[in-house]
């Protein structure tokens, strides 16, 4: 080929097309460098009959400078960009843009000077350098990522290598990843844990496209049994991708994969240092990388040999990304597998409906394991009903959880509190002038956390000193906090049980493997009696002492009106309640409630899943929500308020008049103000004939916006403020 047509990583530029010189080999999916003006970009090459474009003369025609040292991007990964670009109405440019991981692996390996202490005591100790010592004990690397992880300048640490406190280390950049061993540790498999392993381990060997949805209860081994589908593909040299929704379960699937293999999977996500992720990055291209574990940004990366993926809690919000590309990663998985040619699992103790409804409408296969392993038995659950059982006024715990604390102390057993809201205080006003905290980018209260005597924001980060008096009024000392967050629920408990040592477990607390791995070791090693979390304790954690859960708000996931309330709250207690009763005591759990007879506090008490899905179905299909309609969301903003309006009324105003679609708004967006851009948004409810990605890119194609508006588009939203 003399003619190379390229996909480039700016949407504006379009599609461009090159010479490639003589003596050049390229073929579709080659990264290669092209001149631009004066300077250098990367670019992939396409194939010219999927990106139509205007046809530029030969002679034209500016050459190619190189191919870089890397594999081409396979056909299989080249579809599902194409796919994903076209079904999130996204730009291809910034889809494939998330198949290059690391732009600095792509020049390919060699070797980098990473930096760790000594163990010298210096002669001259300065805070800087103490505070550098305390933070970067067993750390390695580069000096910018230690000033990073030390908060201290670049110059600070350049001392200290001076001083001989830090010591360079060279590192081979493309050294191999231990090999993991499929019969490393064979386990003990109950009969239904056999019975669906085998079906796995033959789907692996197949090397076919099949979807499965392992629908399994809390504590039932589903890890156990899809690592013999991942056992299989190792046998038969295919690499694995195990997609897991948060860093914060890492840690612990570590160690239970590490059990079963022998050595520790590669990692991919957003907190790897950058020669970690040109490592994982090469190894993955190479096929050295046999077992990716990582955020759902890994489904892009181009594997060479992948003979299977898995989606471990595949019900997780937080497998839809909501910016950038907003993808959701449980379905493109999906696709991924389908393009590849190979299984794809998705496992989950709760799983969505939507899942449940492909898989009852046989484009899933179900797999189910209805029991916990070992003989275990499912909690028993009780709901709290907080309008006759109410706690002591400034309190928060009712007097019966209260009392099965107590008694979970005395017999030197755990409990877990679960609240869904991080910080001391969800809101914090004047008593004597009423002023109330607000972000001063984004329509939210300021969220007190006293132990970082800080107010801060949830949505954009702004933080502010807990001032000494109100700013409107100038009184003192007259701020009070209004309900409850985790750090206030801990100090309650601190306050009842005063000899009970009480773990805080929220993404304030646990923001680094390091102390994830910490928490887990003291629950595990019985050094913590009570456990106060967010979300992040509602999965993936087995403690065979904690007998008793406590949901101190089942009704907070119900507020605001999402179309999904219902089911995450019912996804979120079941799962938090799945942690009560692991080992062989029996569980216990207790659900605070104002709303007992809603119809998800019913189920849960009743433990009564399929008349709640069944339930849940009905009203999504009256609605003609997903999975039997479609939702898409136009999102209109700007820093300045007219222009957004402005844009999304214009944008309103040409809606399309369709039999099969209805257009609600524009309308300012609940959260109407983020980051400091003001918000507007469209929401569009089609029937599943409606082409709705094709209407949304007519309908837009139309408008030329400001430079200042940003129109985004959400397909199949999760998120409706």
């Amino acid at each position: 080929m003399n003619r190379a047509r390229l996909l480039v990583f700016n949407a504006a530029l379009g599609v461009l097309d090159y010479r490639v010189p003589e003596g050049m080999a390229i073929e579709p999916g080659s990264v290669v460098v092209a001149p631009l003006g004066p300077r250098q970009i990367v670019g992939v090459v396409w194939d010219a009959e999927r990106l139509p474009t205007k046809e530029v003369p030969d002679s034209k025609l500016r050459p190619l400078i190189e191919v870089l040292p890397v594999p081409p991007l396979p056909a299989p990964l080249r579809r599902l960009i194409e796919w994903a670009a076209d079904y999130y109405v996204a730009p291809l440019s910034s889809v494939a843009r998330m198949a290059l991981g690391s732009s600095a692996a792509l020049r390919g390996g060699g070797t980098t000077t990473e930096y760790r202490l000594t163990g010298e005591e210096p002669k001259r100790m300065t805070p800087q350098r103490a505070a550098a010592m305390d933070a970067l004990h067993g750390e390695q690397a580069t000096i910018r990522e230690l000033a990073e992880i030390a908060s201290v300048s670049e110059g600070v640490l350049r001392g200290m290598v001076g001083a001989g406190l830090l010591e360079p280390v060279v590192v081979d950049i493309d050294r191999p990843y231990p090999r993991a061993r499929a019969d490393f540790a064979a386990p003990r498999l109950s009969e239904d844990q056999q019975a669906a392993a085998d079906i796995f381990v033959a789907a692996v060997e197949a090397k076919k496209f099949a979807p499965f949805l392992l629908d399994g209860v809390t504590g039932s081994g589903k890890t156990e049994v899809y690592f013999e589908g991942v056992a299989a593909a190792l046998a038969e040299g295919r690499q694995v991708l195990v997609l897991l929704p948060e860093i914060a379960l890492t840690e612990n699937f570590l160690r239970r994969f590490e059990a079963r293999f022998g050595v520790t999977p590669v990692l991919w996500h957003s907190s790897l240092k950058a020669s970690e992720r040109r490592r994982a990055w090469r190894a993955i291209v190479s096929g050295d990388a046999q077992v990716v574990v990582g955020a759902r940004s890994a489904l892009f990366m181009p594997y060479a040999r992948l003979g299977l993926i898995v989606v471990d809690e595949a019900h997780e919000t937080s497998f839809k990304q909501d910016d950038g590309v907003r993808y959701n990663a449980r379905d493109v998985a999906v696709i991924r597998a389908r393009f590849e040619g190979i299984p794809v699992i998705l496992a989950s103790a709760t799983p969505a409906l939507e899942s449940m409804h492909l898989a009852d409408t046989g484009v899933y296969q179900r797999i189910a394991l209805p029991d916990r392993f070992g003989g275990a038995r499912l909690p028993d659950i009780s709901v709290v009903d907080l309008r006759e059982e109410q706690p002591e006024r400034g309190r928060w715990l009712a007097p019966r959880l209260v009392e099965e604390l107590k008694a979970r102390l005395e017999r030197g057993e755990q409990s877990l509190l679960f609240l869904n809201r991080r910080g001391y205080a969800p809101l914090t006003l004047c008593r004597h002038c009423g002023y109330r905290f607000q972000c001063p980018n984004c329509t939210a209260w300021l969220v007190e956390h006293r132990l970082s005597r800080r107010l801060a924001c949830h949505h954009c980060g702004h933080e502010v000193p807990v001032p000494e008096a109100c700013p409107e009024c100038g009184t003192p000392d007259c701020l009070v906090a209004c309900g409850p967050g985790v750090e206030r629920i801990a100090d309650e408990v601190a306050e009842l049980l005063p000899g009970a040592r009480v773990a805080l477990v929220t993404s304030d607390t646990l923001n680094s493997p390091e102390k994830i791995g910490e928490f887990v070791a003291a629950a595990e090693n019985r050094l913590i009696d009570v456990i106060v979390g967010t979300q992040l304790v509602t999965k993936g954690y087995h403690f065979p002492e904690l007998t008793l859960v406590g949901v101190v708000d089942a009704d907070l996931g119900l507020e605001g009106g999402d179309l999904r309330a219902a089911e995450r709250t019912y996804q979120q207690v079941a799962q938090v309640a799945g942690r009560a009763g692991r080992g062989e005591k029996p569980g216990e759990v207790l659900i605070q409630t104002r709303h007992p007879t809603a119809p998800v506090i019913d189920a849960l008490a009743k433990g009564d899943r399929d008349a709640f899905y069944a339930a849940e179905t009905e009203a999504r299909r009256d609605a003609g929500a997903p999975p039997f309609g479609r939702w898409a969301a136009i999102i209109v903003s700007s820093e300045d308020e007219a222009e957004a309006r402005d844009a999304a009324r214009a944008i309103g105003g040409t809606a399309p008049n369709l039999p099969d679609v209805l257009i609600l708004g524009p309308a300012p967006a609940p959260m109407a103000l983020l980051r400091g851009r003001y918000r507007y948004r469209l929401l569009i409810n089609a029937r599943r004939s409606a082409e709705v990605q094709k209407i949304v890119r007519e309908w837009l194609g139309r408008f030329d916006f400001p430079q200042g508006v940003r129109v985004n588009v959400d397909i199949d939203p999760y998120s409706f403020v």
